[in-house]
């Protein structure tokens, strides 16, 4: 199917950098929307960072910067600062990510932009949102996930707080931000008002505890960490089989609970008054847990899994991430691409994930290089003449293209 994109209208200034910002400002572009990044002089600090491809490219920068334009501006200079109000005045949407505070001193924060763009739609994103108490604190992943408790539901029974692998605290402001930005979008078509948004990694973790917040608020007792198990259901948890590999199965209704009790040869605990309902096994858990991870160490993984598959009881392997990439269905859903690198030759992106019948969310434009577009979208867009261009570059207020990735 042809790509028809979402956001084909909308126009976004980006000043994010690192991670939050990038991978939502990247969502919008994915979704349709002509993303302009504005960089410093030097890029985006994650274009030098680590994983480094084979030509020298940050795999880091490429993972987050894909449906973007690049132009990298001096704005310490009044020059640039009002480049960068000219594009805002034609721009939907901006987006930054820059410690509270900084941008009213660079000259590009919401009430400087909206006096001539009324209908501007700000977002910005920050560790701990534009006031309170921890508003000017340094935010970095884990330090965001140890003061939202997520370190503290995560890991080993009686064990040490555990990072979750991945930077879950500025993928889910990125998260947050996206569906901010789209319902204040669809307000201002509405209505034709722009407005601010106030994104924090803080807030969203905390808006996502969800059940274990109600699990605090139910019981008075914070929750504690429950390592392969689930702290309601049993069985739900990964076990090892024989050939060392884990096996993830959930089987908490009781019919499901009998099929796995008999698949693993333990029939007589199906009517066994300690275990008969999934409340009486939480509550057993210690006792019936030991029967459980005994069993499952007889067979190899894929013996239970084909067993548990085809008696219909979720489960799954526990893989690492080149088995991900190496499943099938990974495949099937188009789950990775690759696109063509004036550096790279070619480079892998994850897919998109979310699937349209009727539009389509589309890679139009490979991850820029450092301020690759700043020419053509001063002369195209802001319909500056080759000399003034040409002197904005000599006196490096408008950087050239760099052979940066």
């Amino acid at each position: 199917m042809e790509a028809k994109p979402l956001l084909k209208k909308m126009r976004v200034l980006d000043f994010t950098r690192v991670l939050s910002g990038p991978v939502a400002t990247m969502m919008l572009g994915d979704l349709g929307a002509d993303v302009i990044k504005i960089e410093p002089p030097n890029g985006d600090e994650s274009r030098s960072w680590p994983p480094i491809l084979k030509n020298g490219v940050s795999a880091y920068f490429l993972a987050l910067n894909r449906n973007k334009r690049s132009m990298a501006l001096n704005l310490k200079d009044v020059r640039a600062r009002d480049i960068v109000r000219r594009l805002a005045a034609r721009a939907d949407v901006v987006v930054e990510n820059f410690t509270p505070g900084v941008v009213a001193k660079l000259g590009i924060d919401y009430q400087t932009l909206k006096a001539d763009n009324p209908r501007l739609i700000y977002c910005a994103i920050s560790g701990f949102g534009q006031d309170g108490p921890y508003r000017d604190k340094k935010a970095y992943d884990p330090i965001i996930q140890g003061m939202t408790g997520l370190m503290s539901i995560t890991g080993e029974r009686n064990g040490p707080p555990v990072k979750i692998g991945i930077p879950i605290t500025d993928l889910t402001a990125a998260s947050h931000a996206v569906t901010a930005i789209l319902s204040a979008y669809i307000h201002r078509l509405e209505t034709g008002e722009g407005q601010y948004l106030d994104v924090s990694l803080y807030d969203g973790v905390i808006s996502w505890l969800t059940i274990m917040a109600m699990d605090y608020f139910a019981t008075g007792h914070p929750p504690q960490r429950w390592g392969l198990d689930h702290i309601h259901r049993v069985p739900a948890r990964a076990f090892m089989a024989s050939d060392g590999r884990w096996v993830q199965v959930a089987a908490t209704s009781e019919p499901m609970y009998a099929k796995f009790c008999r698949l693993l040869g333990l029939e007589a605990l199906i009517d066994d008054p300690r275990f008969a309902t999934n409340n009486d096994r939480v509550r057993n858990r210690e006792e019936i847990m030991p029967l459980f991870e005994d069993r499952m160490k007889t067979r190899t993984s894929q013996a239970w899994l084909q067993m548990f598959e085809e008696a219909g009881i979720p489960c799954g392997p526990i893989l690492d991430i080149g088995e991900v990439f190496a499943a099938p269905h990974v495949k099937a859903r188009d789950m990775v691409f690759r696109m063509p690198h004036p550096i790279e030759n070619e480079i892998p992106q994850l897919g998109f994930p979310y699937k349209f019948s009727g539009t389509s969310p589309s890679a139009r434009l490979r991850p820029p290089l450092l301020s690759e577009h700043a020419e053509t979208i001063l002369s195209k867009e802001l319909q500056m003449g080759d000399e003034e261009i040409e002197a904005l570059i000599m006196e490096r207020v408008v950087l050239v293209p760099s052979e940066e990735g």
